[in-house]
C-alpha cells in the first residue's frame, strides 16, 4: 500500500513516482537481487535526478515492503525470508475470500469479458520460454488477482492487494520452483467460471486452493540477477 506523500511540485511528484515504478518493476522482476544496495547517489545519476527525489521514491518502496532501510547503511532490496513468504500467503488467505465475495456481487458481463482476455494473455505466456517470459507470466498471474480486487470495489482492499501481489511476485521469482503461474492459469479459469455462475462458495474454495498451490511450489533456490546499473539501463531513457 502506497504511503501518502504530499508534493509541492507536480513535476517532482511525477518523476518520483516514475522512478518508484521503474525500481519496483526491477525488484518484482528480480532484475535486482534481494539484498542489493540501492545507492541514492547511483540511482540519482542513472535517472539524472536529485538524491531527494530518489529518497522519496525509496520511501514509497519501503512502505510497500519491497525495500528495507537501515540506519547509517542506506536502502536495500528486501530479502524475504521463508517465514515472511509464508506470512504473505497467510495474509492472502485471509483477504482474498472477502474480495471474491464482494466481486461476485458486482461482476458484470463487461468484467467477465476483460477477465477472459486476461486469461488468454496468461495462456500466451505459457507457450514462451526464457526469463523475460517467466517474469511476464508472473505479472499476468498477479494482474488477475488485482483485477478481482478492483471489481470488488473496495479501494482500501485494492491497495492492500497491490502490496501483497507485489510481495508475492518477488517471493515467487525468488523461491518459485516449477512455474506455478502456468497451472495458476487453469485455476484462475475455475475461479472465474464459479463467479460467472454465482457460486461464491466454490469460487472461494478454488481461490484458497490456488493460493495453497502457489505456496507449495516455493523453495529456497535462487537465480542470477543483475547489478543496479544493468537492471535499470533499459529504463533510463523513459525519464529522458
Amino acid at each position: 500500500m502506497e504511503k501518502s506523500t504530499t508534493f509541492a511540485d507536480p513535476q517532482k511528484e511525477d518523476r518520483t513516482r516514475a522512478i518508484r515504478d521503474q525500481l519496483r518493476d526491477a525488484i518484482v522482476d528480480r532484475r535486482l537481487a534481494p539484498g542489493t544496495k540501492l545507492s541514492e547517489a547511483e540511482v540519482g545519476v542513472l535517472f539524472d535526478v536529485s538524491r531527494t527525489v530518489v529518497r522519496d521514491a525509496l520511501q514509497m518502496l519501503a512502505f510497500e515492503g519491497l525495500v528495507k532501510t537501515e540506519r547509517n547503511r542506506g536502502a536495500f532490496v528486501s530479502d524475504p525470508s521463508p517465514e515472511e513468504a509464508l506470512q504473505i500467503f497467510a495474509s492472502r488467505r485471509l483477504i482474498e475470500p472477502g474480495i471474491v465475495a464482494a466481486a461476485a456481487e458486482r461482476l458484470t458481463a463487461d468484467d467477465l469479458a476483460r477477465f477472459r482476455e486476461q486469461l488468454k494473455e496468461e495462456a500466451r505466456y505459457q507457450t514462451e520460454r526464457g526469463a523475460s517470459a517467466r517474469r511476464a507470466e508472473i505479472k499476468a498471474s498477479g494482474d488477475f488477482h488485482l483485477m478481482l480486487a478492483k471489481v470488488a470495489g473496495n479501494a482500501i482492499l485494492e491497495k492492500f492487494m497491490d502490496e501483497l501481489v507485489a510481495r508475492s511476485s518477488l517471493v515467487i521469482a525468488l523461491y518459485g520452483r516449477t512455474g506455478v503461474s502456468s497451472c495458476g492459469h487453469d485455476e484462475h479459469g475455475e475461479i472465474l467460471d464459479a463467479l460467472e455462475h454465482g457460486d461464491v462458495a466454490r469460487a472461494t474454495e478454488y481461490m484458497l486452493r490456488h493460493i495453497s498451490h502457489i505456496e507449495a511450489d516455493l523453495d529456497l533456490r535462487s537465480s542470477e540477477t543483475m547489478s543496479l546499473r544493468e537492471a535499470l539501463r533499459p529504463c533510463r531513457e523513459f525519464l529522458g
